[in-house]
């Protein structure tokens, strides 16, 4: 069945013949995931003069991020947007994107994604999958939302954090002082209200999406991660495109993710500007403070990972 999906995606049967995309994505029509896929099809098309077409299937009509990565792997969709958080099982090597504070500003993170860094990450990816991680997406900056002021790092003591079940997240937000608290993200908004959890980690445009600064008006901007997101393809897919599709949709992706990202980090800057005009207490925190308490903790999960040098090249990419 997968092969039959795959042939009625692609429409090739033979390399040489043009061939139909199906583009599946989890975001809907107003975020960088529309905004990178519809660019992706824009420039496939003027680069293959309409030799390869997509069809773009967002708002998971395929499906959670993780059945459409499935799908990919099965050969049954062509392409789609994957957070790396989710397919850890699959992919060893994904976890790495759970580290907190691996980039010093978003140029460092740029540098990461669009070098060699960023290239080994991606073929380790593919080794380990076999779906092809082409660019990638992401710009969110994590910051600390919270029920209570944050005028200093003393004020993370105690708080009941909703983290990711990952554990250099769980390790770092406990070195910090917080009590790290695993709750599904339908609950979240009542748990602050309830008082079950006393804050989380997420990006300005989800805290304003979800309403979470209506019950917990306080953000301490941490900047503890920018997001990542892979942009990817059916391996099955791509071993049917000839040699110059390859280059074309290889060259594509590269322009729209980078296209994506932009637009990512323009959205994450007006929601935290929207976030204040709304209500929102934003708090500075030191940053270099808070990297230098989770440094030590964080590296014995990253070595127990068995993450070290991959981590380490993160890290060092960009410095002479």
């Amino acid at each position: 069945m997968a092969g039959t999906v795959l042939a009625a995606g692609l429409g090739l049967a033979s390399a040489a013949q043009a061939a139909e995309l199906r583009f599946g994505h989890g975001g809907t029509e107003d975020t960088a995931y529309q905004a990178g896929a519809e660019k992706f099809k824009e420039l496939i098309g003027e680069n293959t003069e309409g030799d390869i077409g997509v069809t773009i299937m967002g708002n998971s009509v395929l499906g959670h991020e993780t059945e459409m990565f499935e799908q990919q792997m099965a050969g049954a969709l062509d392409m789609s947007i994957i957070n790396p958080g989710l397919i850890t099982d699959f992919s060893h090597t994904a976890n790495v994107f759970s580290i907190p504070f691996m980039y010093r500003d978003v140029d460092h993170w740029r540098t990461v994604l669009d070098g060699d860094v960023g290239r080994e990450i991606a073929d380790r990816i593919e080794e380990e999958t076999g779906v092809k991680v082409l660019a990638f997406f992401g710009g969110g900056k994590r910051q600390i939302v919270s029920t209570r002021p944050l005028e200093s790092l003393d004020d993370l003591n105690g708080m009941k954090l909703r983290t990711n079940p990952t554990e250099p997240l769980i390790v770092a937000w406990k070195a910090l002082g917080t009590e790290p608290t695993v709750m599904a993200w339908k609950e979240i908004y009542t748990g602050l209200q309830l008082g079950a959890i006393d804050g989380l980690l997420n990006e300005a445009e989800w805290i304003h999406r979800m309403r979470f600064h209506e019950v917990a008006p306080h953000i301490g901007l941490s900047e503890h991660d920018i997001t990542v997101r892979l942009l990817t393809m059916s391996q099955m897919s791509w071993e049917q495109l000839d040699d110059s599709q390859k280059e074309a949709v290889m060259a594509a992706a590269q322009e729209a993710a980078s296209y994506a990202r932009d637009v990512q980090l323009k959205q994450d800057a007006e929601a935290l500007d929207t976030l204040k005009e709304e209500g929102a207490t934003l708090h500075s925190l030191d940053r270099e403070r808070m990297k230098e308490i989770v440094s030590e903790p964080l590296q014995q999960v990253i070595d127990d990972m068995e993450l070290g040098e991959l981590h380490q090249k993160i890290v060092n990419a960009g410095q002479s």
